[in-house]
């Protein structure tokens, strides 16, 4: 080893020293994506500028990349690209939307994130909202620009296809990306034991100083929330090394005529789902992954969903609607999963 090497070895202990030493909770968050991030990690205080500017960096990137709202951004120049044309994407791009693809074809298109269109045309997209469903001419005419087949991707040129007015949107699933991103940021900097969310995905890794699990609770789906910020908790997870995801319909919606329309739209018939879904929760080992299991699920429902979260090897906490009152489904690697 020669002498120049050392300050370079220097520096790396002490980078990796910063979420080793002296363990506490330390507790980041700010606002990122449209929505808001928190990061809790165990380490010491003094490592937080540095863990802070890090993640901050990241979640600019992948918001850079990945906004539908910016139209600067390499999603929104697909997406408003002309017909025909094939497109090279940036690497984390690119990985998220091969994703998205591949569960959108596991699912039979139950999970597709080219239904942005009609989520629009319902109402609860950035433009205006409505108090009435549109015609079924309308939806009819929307569901031609809808359909994850339409897209397709070049693997060694890591481009896509643009077919022609499709609008590729991945809010379901670049949060449960981002928290697997900083759980990488962190990990590089020797944290092993952290909880990450963005936008309301989490993943977590390792335990909290006395030893414990990360306790997160899943929602009671209400239509309204307390006015202090708190929830009405319908589990308290212990949640190691595993992500969480979730989806539901009681915060868009509206009412028209006796009947219920909330903004989880099932892109195979262009209608909002109607299955007495009230929300869904996936437990799987990524981000990534949980997040869009989550929606997937909603529209499959609580029998075909459960099936396939059986079989895919992920657990999954469905709360229905009956009537007034809510019930629960839940599988068997959720259920291992409870706060005892």
């Amino acid at each position: 080893m020669n002498a120049s090497s050392l300050p370079l070895l220097f520096a790396t202990a002490l980078l990796l020293a910063g979420c080793a030493a002296r363990p506490a909770i330390v507790r980041l968050d700010g606002e990122s994506m449209g929505s808001t991030w928190t990061v809790k990690y165990v380490g010491a205080e003094s490592s937080s500028p540095g863990v802070r500017a890090a993640i901050e960096h990241e979640l600019a990137e992948i918001d850079a990349q990945m906004s539908t709202w910016k139209p600067e951004s390499p999603l929104s120049r697909f997406n408003a690209a002309p017909a025909a044309s094939w497109h090279v994407l940036p690497e984390a791009l690119f990985g998220v939307m091969q994703r998205a693809l591949a569960l959108a074809a596991d699912t039979d298109g139950a999970y597709d994130p080219t239904v942005g269109p009609l989520v629009e045309l319902w109402g609860f997209g950035p433009g205006k909202a409505r108090r009435e469903p549109p015609t079924a001419a309308e939806i009819d005419r929307v569901r031609a620009r809808v359909g994850w087949q339409r897209v397709q991707l070049d693997e060694a040129g890591r481009r896509a296809f643009q077919a022609g007015g499709v609008h590729v949107d991945l809010s379901s699933i670049a949060p449960g990306y981002a928290t697997d991103r900083i759980g990488e940021i962190l990990g590089a900097r020797g944290c092993a034991d952290y909880l990450v969310e963005v936008g309301g995905e989490l993943r977590a890794r390792g335990q909290k100083p006395d030893g414990g699990a990360w306790q997160v609770a899943v929602q009671r789906p209400l239509d309204n929330d307390h006015s202090d910020g708190a929830i009405d908790a319908q589990h308290i997870v212990a949640l190691r090394d595993a992500a969480l995801g979730s989806s539901g319909d009681y915060r868009h919606f509206f009412e028209d005529n006796g009947r219920r329309y909330a903004h989880r739209i099932d892109p195979r018939t262009g209608w909002p789902l109607d299955n007495d879904v009230a929300s869904v929760t996936a437990l799987a080992k990524r981000g990534i992954d949980a997040d869009p299991y989550a929606t997937a699920l909603s529209v499959l429902g609580p029998d075909a969903g459960m099936a396939f979260a059986r079989t895919h090897g992920f657990g999954a906490l469905f709360i229905l609607r009956n009537g007034e009152r809510l019930e629960e489904r839940m599988s068997e690697v959720f259920a291992a999963s409870l706060s005892r």
